[in-house]
């Protein structure tokens, strides 16, 4: 196992670990805010799992355009949360 899927599985792990924090957060508050951003940590995490399935599973396949379509939507989920859930 080299640094670099060593580097790749920790940043799964943290985008994961953050999306849990921030849903348990949300849970205990009911902070809008919360919820829009552990979805856009979920994405971010399901991106850094596709990038090691990429990267390192399946190497003669490139998922480059799949695996950014979970980033694009976490980000895209909180860019709403910020924008139009913050006018009420």
């Amino acid at each position: 196992m080299s640094v670099a899927d060593v580097v790749y599985v920790l940043c799964a792990l943290t985008s994961a670990a953050c999306a849990v924090l921030l849903w348990r957060g949300y849970r205990q508050s009911h902070a809008r805010l919360l919820m829009w951003s552990s979805i856009c940590f979920m994405g971010l995490a399901l991106n850094n799992v596709l990038l090691i399935l990429d990267v390192r599973v399946l190497t003669q396949v490139d998922l480059a355009a799949w695996r950014t379509v979970p980033a694009l939507l976490g980000v895209a989920a909180l860019v709403y949360g910020l924008v139009w859930d913050a006018e009420r």
